[in-house]
């Protein structure tokens, strides 16, 4: 199994208990318009842009073993709404947000991508982190 593609930004200045990461189009199993554009599977994560719901449930499941938890996933606006990505549950009703925060140790905020870029947040202790 091919592993997510993923780049770790340079956050020289985050707190030592803080990760970061930012996916790539490799590594996945998406076809189509969702592949890696080299001929490989892309590694498309949004359940909400036509793509197979089992080919990105499989890219998900790539992405989880790179993580430490289940990311917060949300339905992504572009809004000012912000989840309490804590309490992002598999099973529960989904959540409409354009950005994610958490005071809670091993909770993966997740934000989703296209034109824009990601902005991640940590307080200097490490106890709150943040992505919109």
């Amino acid at each position: 199994m091919t592993q997510a593609q993923f780049i770790t930004p340079d956050w020289p200045d985050a707190p030592a208990n803080i990760g970061a990461m930012a996916t790539m189009r490799g590594g996945g199993v998406s076809t189509g318009p969702y592949d890696d554009g080299r001929g490989g599977g892309g590694l498309n994560l949004g359940l909400h842009c036509g793509d197979d719901a089992e080919l990105v449930r499989e890219n998900r499941k790539r992405l989880q073993a790179s993580l430490p938890a289940t990311p917060a996933w949300t339905s992504q606006v572009h809004g000012i709404a912000v989840a309490d990505s804590a309490t992002v549950v598999a099973g529960a009703p989904v959540q409409v947000a354009d950005a994610g925060v958490s005071d809670k140790r091993g909770v993966v905020c997740a934000v989703m991508t296209a034109d824009c870029l990601p902005v991640l947040f940590a307080d200097l202790e490490g106890k709150v982190v943040g992505a919109a």
